[in-house]
């Protein structure tokens, strides 16, 4: 037997911000909160299902910047210039790690400096 990943979780000072930032970027939904957190995931999937969902925990002493783990985006309706901008305009921000200029991917951080990076490929829509 195999374990699944259920669940991402993202320490942060402001939940409900980065809810709001990574529903737009993914499409997901608002599936929970309490009071200092917030679960959103794939319309229609909530808990368990296929794809992970994401716990926005509020933290005193969130880390930003470059995490032991990242998360990796690739469009899914629209080329890698399109979706930068997209993401762009939804409050994400450009971040050095060094880059060569070179590379076919974007380091980007959301509202609270939490570096990903957006890839190339285009992938299907589940």
């Amino acid at each position: 037997m195999s374990c699944r990943i259920s669940e991402l979780v993202l320490n942060c000072s402001d939940p409900v911000l980065l809810a709001r930032f990574w529903g737009e970027v993914l499409g997901y939904v608002e599936l929970d909160s309490g009071e200092d957190w917030v679960e959103i995931g794939p319309p229609d999937a909530g808990f368990g299902g296929l794809q992970p969902t994401i716990i926005l925990s509020r933290s005193t002493s969130p880390r930003a910047g470059r995490l032991p783990l990242h998360i990796d985006v690739n469009p899914v309706d629209r080329d890698q210039d399109a979706e930068l901008e997209r993401l762009l305009a939804l409050g994400a921000r450009p971040a050095d790690v060094g880059q060569t200029g070179e590379e076919n991917w974007h380091v980007l951080q959301d509202p609270e400096g939490n570096e990903f990076c957006l890839l190339r490929k285009q992938l299907e829509v589940l």
